[in-house]
């Protein structure tokens, strides 16, 4: 059974750094892709950052700049999410989110974890 746990939540203050992490516990084969989602209140959900087995990475347009996605330990099944210079419209539960190709497409969302960025 696999599980996303993330961790790295909390309050900060705006212009202030705040690292996101995920790890994909019971899975022996490397993620076809992992990524972080957020969701703020009265709002979708929205992909914020993706890393695709290859190095291909995504941002959404809100965070290039700021926000760097990045991919390591065993098998590459730990992402992080580097914030720097964060802004209150960045406060959201963030939500890891994993692709597996083995053995068929299967997804996984982590729990999620709140950034909220105010002063």
């Amino acid at each position: 059974q696999v599980q996303l746990v993330e961790s790295g939540g909390g309050l900060v203050q705006p212009g202030g750094s705040l690292r996101l992490s995920c790890a994909a516990s019971g899975s022996i084969f490397s993620m076809y892709a992992m990524a972080w989602h957020r969701q703020a209140p009265g709002k979708q959900r929205e992909l914020v950052a993706s890393s695709v087995s290859g190095g291909t990475t995504y941002y959404a347009d809100s965070v290039k700049g700021r926000l760097t996605i990045s991919r390591d330990g065993g098998n590459k099944n730990t992402v992080n999410l580097q914030m720097n210079s964060l802004k209150p419209e960045d406060t959201a539960v963030y939500y890891c989110y994993a692709v597996s190709h083995a053995g068929g497409t299967q997804t996984y969302w982590g729990q999620g974890t709140q950034v909220t960025v105010s002063s």
